[in-house]
C-alpha cells in the first residue's frame, strides 16, 4: 500500500503541478479541446482493456496461456479501435464544430495502441504486489513527459503541448513496464483461456463502458450545448475535485484487491476488512473534500489565477459530490472480489439509467445545476451498490451509515467553521490558504478526539509507541 501510494501520489502530484503550470500558459478553451475528446478516448481505452486485466488479477490459477492470450487480444483490439478513431476523427470535429479536433484526435489516439502493449505487464506487477516497479515507471514517464509539455506550452504550442505530453508519457511508461515486468508473451492464443477470462471480464467491460460514458458525457454535452470555455472550466473543477478522493481510494483498493481475492471465501475476514478499509479511507477523504469545498475560491486564485475563478463555485459543489467515492468504489470492489461481476453489471445498469435521467434533467439549467446533479447521482449510486453488496457480504445500509456518520459529521462541522473563519480574514490570498489549512487540520483532530472517534485514539497510541521505541 505504501508503494501504491508513492506511485499514485508522486505521479499524480507531479501531473497536478504540471497541469497548473501548463494552465498558466494555455487558455481554458485549449484545455477544453482535450476535454471534448475525453469521452471518446476513455471509451476506446475501456475497449482496449476489455476487463481482462481485472480478470487476470481475480483468477487464482493463472497460466502462461492466460497472459499471452490477453496480450495478443489487447493488441488486436487496440489497433482496431484506433483505426475507427482515426476514421471518425472528422465526424468528431464536425460534431463540436471545431476543425482542429481532426488532427488532434488522430495524434492523441495513438496512446491507445501504446497503452495496449503494457496492460498485461501492469497486471503481472499488480498480482505480485510489486507497486514499487510501477511507481518507478510512472514517475519517470510523467517527469520526462512533463518537462516536454511545459516547454512546448511556454513556447506557445497550446493544445499540442498537451497532446505531446500525453503521447510521451504513454510511450515511456510502456517501455519501462516491459523492462520491470521481465515478461515476454509466448507464441500462443488459447480460446479456452479467452472464454474463461471473457466470462468474467465481459461484464466488467460493459460496466466500465457505462461508467466511462457517464463520467465523460458531461464534457461532451457541455461542449455541445455551451462552449469550449465552459468545458475547460468544468474540466478543471472536476479534475481538482476528483483528484484527491479518487487517488486515495485507488491507492487502497488497488493494494488490497489482490489480498482480498485470496480471502474471498472467508466471509468473516472479508467483511471485517471491508468495514476497516471503508472507515480508514473516509477518515482522510471526508475532511479533505470538505476543506477543498470551503477553500475553493482562494485555492483557484492561487493555483490557476483569476482567469479560472468561475470554476471555484463548481469545485465546491463537485468536492461535496466526490467525497463519497470511497463508499462507492470499495463497495464495487467487493463484488469483483467475490467474483460477482453479474451483480456488478446489474448495479451499473440501474445506476447509469438513473444517472442519464439526472444529467438530461439538469442540462437545460446551466453548468452549476449540472454539478448539483452529480451530487444527487452519487447518493443514488451508493444506495444501489450497497443493495447488491448486501447479497454477498454481511453488511447493510445501517451498518455502513453507523460507521461513517461520525466521520461525516465532524468533517462538515469543521468545514463550516473554516469557511466562516477565512471569510473574515482580511489578509493576502496565501495567508488565507495557510490559515484555512492549519485551522482545518486542528479542528478536525480536536473534533475527532472530542467525539471519541476510535481512529484518532489509535493514532495517538501508535505515535506514543513510536516515540517510546525511539
Amino acid at each position: 500500500m505504501i508503494w501504491s501510494a508513492i506511485e499514485r501520489f508522486s505521479v499524480q502530484g507531479i501531473q497536478f503541478i504540471l497541469s497548473i503550470i501548463i494552465a498558466r500558459f494555455v487558455l481554458p478553451s485549449e484545455y477544453g479541446l482535450i476535454a471534448m475528446l475525453s469521452i471518446f478516448l476513455a471509451i476506446a481505452q475501456t475497449f482496449v482493456d476489455s476487463g481482462f486485466s481485472n480478470a487476470l488479477i481475480q483468477k487464482k490459477n493463472r497460466t502462461k496461456e492466460d497472459f499471452s492470450t490477453v496480450f495478443y487480444f489487447n493488441i488486436v483490439i487496440a489497433l482496431v479501435i484506433y483505426s475507427l478513431f482515426y476514421l471518425f476523427a472528422p465526424s468528431i470535429a464536425s460534431f463540436y464544430e471545431e476543425p482542429k479536433l481532426t488532427s488532434v484526435s488522430r495524434w492523441i489516439g495513438l496512446s491507445l495502441i501504446i497503452n495496449g502493449f503494457s496492460i498485461v505487464q501492469r497486471a503481472k506487477l499488480t498480482i505480485a504486489l510489486n507497486f514499487k516497479m510501477q511507481a518507478k515507471a510512472s514517475l519517470i514517464a510523467v517527469f520526462l513527459s512533463g518537462i516536454v509539455g511545459v516547454y512546448l506550452a511556454y513556447m506557445g504550442y497550446g493544445v499540442w503541448a498537451l497532446v505531446s505530453q500525453s503521447l510521451i508519457n504513454s510511450f515511456i511508461n510502456a517501455i519501462l513496464l516491459w523492462f520491470f515486468a521481465n515478461w515476454m508473451p509466448q507464441w500462443c492464443f488459447s480460446w479456452n483461456s479467452f472464454r474463461s477470462l471473457f466470462s468474467f471480464g465481459s461484464k466488467l467491460l460493459l460496466s466500465g463502458l457505462m461508467h466511462t460514458v457517464y463520467t465523460n458525457l458531461y464534457s461532451l454535452v457541455i461542449g455541445k450545448k455551451y462552449s469550449a470555455m465552459d468545458v475547460g472550466l468544468y474540466n478543471r473543477a472536476n479534475h481538482f475535485a476528483l483528484f484527491p478522493s479518487s487517488n486515495i481510494v485507488s491507492v487502497i483498493t488497488r493494494a488490497i484487491y489482490p489480498v482480498q481475492c485470496q480471502i474471498q471465501d472467508d466471509d468473516e475476514k472479508l467483511n471485517a476488512s471491508f468495514i476497516q478499509y471503508l472507515r480508514m479511507t473516509c477518515l482522510f477523504v471526508f475532511p479533505l473534500m470538505v476543506m477543498i469545498a470551503a477553500l475553493s475560491d482562494p485555492l483557484i486564485r492561487f493555483l490557476l489565477t483569476d482567469k479560472w475563478l468561475p470554476s471555484a463555485e463548481l469545485l465546491s459543489i463537485l468536492a461535496f459530490a466526490y467525497m463519497w467515492c470511497p463508499v462507492m468504489m470499495i463497495n464495487n470492489q467487493i463484488l469483483n472480489v467475490k467474483g460477482r461481476s453479474d451483480y456488478f453489471l446489474k448495479a451499473e445498469i440501474v445506476k447509469k439509467v438513473m444517472a442519464f435521467l439526472i444529467l438530461f434533467a439538469t442540462l437545460p439549467f446551466g453548468v452549476k445545476i449540472l454539478c448539483w446533479g452529480v451530487v444527487l447521482y452519487n447518493f443514488v449510486d451508493m444506495a444501489i451498490i450497497i443493495y447488491f453488496v448486501k447479497k454477498v457480504v454481511r453488511t447493510s445500509y445501517l451498518e455502513q451509515i453507523r460507521n461513517l456518520f461520525p466521520l461525516f459529521s465532524i468533517s462538515i462541522l469543521m468545514g463550516i467553521m473554516v469557511f466562516g473563519i477565512i471569510d473574515y480574514v482580511a489578509v493576502s490570498l496565501y495567508f488565507k490558504l495557510v490559515i484555512g489549512l492549519v485551522v482545518a487540520i486542528g479542528l478536525y483532530v480536536a473534533l475527532g478526539l472530542l467525539f471519541h472517534i476510535k481512529e484518532f485514539y489509535m493514532g495517538i497510541i501508535l505515535l506514543k509507541s513510536k516515540f517510546k521505541f525511539k
